[in-house]
C-alpha cells in the first residue's frame, strides 16, 4: 500500500471537505456584505451562490487529493459527495422535506473534476521533476499535453458551473386576475355629454344625471345655469355637520339649544322653542326629513358661533369642492339675492355627501317618524323615498322664486345615480322628471368596478429587505360606467417598477395599473406598498444566503 493511502488519504479527504466548507462560508459572508453596502442586485444571488459552491468544492477536492497518488477521481468525488451530505444533514435539521436534485449530482461531478485537475497537475509535476536525458525528445510535447489537459479540465468545470446556474434560475408568472369590489371616487365629475339639447324633453330649467362613484355624467341639460337652490342648500349644511361629527367637535348625542334667531325662522320648521334643546341626531332627522329651517340655523350657530360665520364655511367648502357656480348667502335656502348654484354643483355636493358619509342615508331614507316623544310627526318631503325602488334620498327644496328643486339618489344593482332637477314648474313634475332621469340611467348603463383601495392586488419581491416581499394595493378606488349590451372588454396592464429594493415606506408608489377599452386608456391607478419594509443588515443577509445555500440540493 502506498504511504499516502489509508489513514493519510482519509485525513486528506477530511481536509478537502473542511476547506470547501470554510471557503463557502467566507465567500457567502463577503458576498452578503457586498449586497448590503453596494447596489449589486439580488436577482443573481442563486447563481452566485451556486458558483461559490462549485468553486469551493473544486478547491477542496483539488487540495484534498494533492498527496493522493491513486484514485484521485474517486477521492475527489468523495469530497464533493461529502459536501452534499453535510448540506443534507443541515437542511434535514431545518426542514425534513429534503430530497436531492440534479444540482447535487453536478456538485459531486465538480469534486471529481477537482480530482482530475489535481491528478493532471501531479502528472505534470512528475514529468517536470524527471532528470532530463539526451534520449527524451518528447519532453516539450508532454508539457504541452499537460497544459492542454489543464485547460480542458478547467473548461469542463466552468461549463458545469454555467449549467448549474441555468437550471437554478426559476421563472414565475404572476396572475393578472383582479377580483375587486366597489368603493368611491372623489374626483371632480367628468363632463362628457352634450348640454345644449334635451332629448328626454325634461320640463325644468336645469337637470343632470350622474353616476355617484365614478362621477360620470350620463345626461345634462343647462347644468351650469345659476339658479336659486331653495332648501337643497341644506345639503351643504348637512355636509358640514357630518364633518364636525367626524372631527369629534360634536357627536350624535350632543344637545343643541335654540336661539331667538333660530326660533324666528319661517318656512318649513318644527317650531323650536328657546327653552328646549335637541340632540344632533334629532336635529339631523328634522333637517333631512322635513327640511327644518329652525334646526339648521341652530346647528350653524352652535358650530360656528353665528350663521354668518357658518355661511362663510359653506362657501369655503364649495370652493374646495370645485363648485364654481355657487354662492351661498344663508344656510337654509330661503330666497335671497345672490344665493345661487347650479345642478352641476348640487351633483358635486350630493356625491361628496353620499361617498364620504354614506351613513347620512339613515336619515334621508326615513319616510315618516316622530320627535319629542311622539308629539311631533315627521313626513319626508321627498316622495321618491316612498315610491321609487332603491331611493336613498336626498333633498327637496322649493320657494316662490326658485320653484321646485330636487336632488334624488337611488341605488340598484351596485350602481348609485344622482338626479338633480331645478326650476320644475310643479312639485309633481320635479318628481316625475327625477324618475325619468333615474330610469334612463338604470335602463341604459351599468357600473364596472376597476379598483378598490381596500384590496390587495398582488405580492411582489423586495430586494435587500428584512421581509422578502410586500403587498401592493391600489392608491385609490375607481370604476367606470359602460352602456348596457355593448359587449366590449376592459383590459388592464400591470406595470411594476424595476428593482424594487428596501427601504420601502408604506404608501410608496411601486407601479401602476392601466385600464383600457379598445386600446384607449380610461383609468390609470398607482400601486402602493401596503406596509413598510426596512433594509436588511449584514447578519440577516448572511442568514438569508446561507438558507439559499442549504436549499441548493432541494427539489423544487
Amino acid at each position: 500500500m502506498d504511504v499516502y493511502e489509508g489513514k493519510s488519504a482519509f485525513f486528506s479527504i477530511i481536509k478537502g471537505i473542511a476547506i470547501s466548507l470554510i471557503f463557502t462560508v467566507i465567500s457567502l459572508i463577503l458576498y452578503s456584505i457586498i449586497l448590503v453596502y453596494t447596489n449589486v442586485s439580488e436577482d443573481t444571488a442563486s447563481t452566485v451562490i451556486i458558483v461559490i459552491t462549485g468553486i469551493s468544492i473544486l478547491i477542496g477536492s483539488s487540495i484534498g487529493t494533492l498527496k493522493i497518488k491513486k484514485r484521485g477521481l474517486l477521492n475527489g468525488g468523495i469530497i464533493g459527495g461529502s459536501y452534499i451530505i453535510i448540506i443534507y444533514l443541515i437542511s434535514s435539521a431545518v426542514n425534513s422535506n429534503f430530497s436531492l436534485n440534479l444540482t447535487s449530482i453536478i456538485m459531486i461531478a465538480v469534486g471529481i473534476m477537482g480530482g482530475i485537475l489535481r491528478r493532471n497537475n501531479r502528472g505534470k509535476q512528475e514529468v517536470n521533476q524527471k532528470e532530463p536525458t539526451p534520449n527524451e525528445p518528447n519532453e516539450p510535447k508532454r508539457r504541452d499535453l499537460g497544459k492542454m489537459s489543464k485547460l480542458k479540465n478547467t473548461g469542463i468545470i466552468f461549463t458545469l458551473v454555467i449549467f448549474m446556474s441555468s437550471i437554478s434560475n426559476a421563472s414565475y408568472i404572476w396572475s393578472s386576475g383582479i377580483d375587486i369590489t366597489t368603493d368611491v371616487s372623489t374626483e371632480v365629475m367628468k363632463e362628457n355629454t352634450d348640454d345644449t339639447t334635451n332629448p328626454l324633453n325634461l320640463d325644468c330649467g336645469s337637470a343632470i344625471l350622474v353616476e355617484a362613484t365614478s362621477g360620470e355624467i350620463l345626461y345634462s341639460y343647462n347644468m351650469h345655469e345659476q339658479l336659486r337652490p331653495a332648501s337643497v342648500t341644506k345639503l351643504m349644511s348637512i355636509l358640514l355637520i357630518m364633518e364636525a361629527i367626524e372631527k369629534g367637535q360634536i357627536n350624535y348625542d350632543t344637545r343643541i339649544s335654540c336661539s331667538e334667531n333660530a326660533a324666528s325662522m319661517g318656512g318649513s320648521q318644527i317650531w323650536l322653542d328657546t327653552t328646549e334643546s335637541l340632540t344632533v341626531d334629532e336635529m339631523l332627522k328634522a333637517i333631512c326629513v322635513v327640511s327644518a329651517n329652525d334646526c339648521v340655523v341652530a346647528m350653524a350657530e352652535f358650530l360656528a358661533g353665528s350663521e354668518e360665520a357658518f355661511v362663510q364655511k359653506m362657501n369655503d367648502k364649495a370652493k374646495e369642492l370645485g363648485m364654481n357656480d355657487t354662492c351661498y348667502k344663508n344656510c337654509h335656502g330661503i330666497d335671497e339675492d345672490g344665493h345661487l348654484t347650479s345642478s352641476y354643483d348640487i351633483a358635486i355636493l350630493s356625491r361628496e355627501l353620499l361617498n364620504k358619509y354614506p351613513e347620512i342615508t339613515k336619515y334621508t331614507t326615513i319616510w315618516n317618524d316622530t320627535l319629542r316623544d311622539g308629539k311631533s310627526a315627521l313626513v319626508n318631503t321627498n316622495k321618491l323615498v316612498h315610491n321609487y325602488s332603491g331611493c336613498t334620498g336626498l333633498k327637496t327644496g322649493s320657494t316662490s322664486l326658485a320653484l321646485f328643486n330636487l336632488s334624488a339618489s337611488a341605488t340598484r344593482d351596485g350602481m348609485t345615480l344622482i338626479a338633480v332637477v331645478m326650476k320644475a314648474p310643479t312639485s309633481t313634475i320635479r318628481f316625475s322628471t327625477a324618475k325619468t332621469l333615474l330610469d334612463y340611467g338604470f335602463n341604459n348603463f351599468e357600473y364596472k368596478v376597476l379598483a378598490n383601495c381596500e384590496d390587495t392586488l398582488r405580492t411582489v419581491s423586495v430586494e435587500k429587505g428584512i421581509k422578502h416581499d410586500v403587498d401592493l394595493k391600489f392608491e385609490k378606488s375607481c370604476g367606470t360606467v359602460i352602456s348596457k349590451g355593448n359587449g366590449f372588454n376592459i383590459e388592464h396592464t400591470i406595470n411594476l417598477n424595476d428593482n424594487i429594493k428596501a427601504p420601502i415606506s408604506k404608501g410608496d408608489v411601486l407601479g401602476n395599473v392601466s385600464f383600457t377599452v379598445n386600446g384607449t386608456e380610461i383609468e390609470n391607478v398607482n400601486l402602493i406598498a401596503a406596509s413598510s419594509v426596512d433594509k436588511i443588515n449584514v447578519l440577516s443577509m448572511v442568514r438569508a444566503n446561507l438558507g439559499k445555500w442549504m436549499n441548493l440540493t432541494r427539489v423544487r
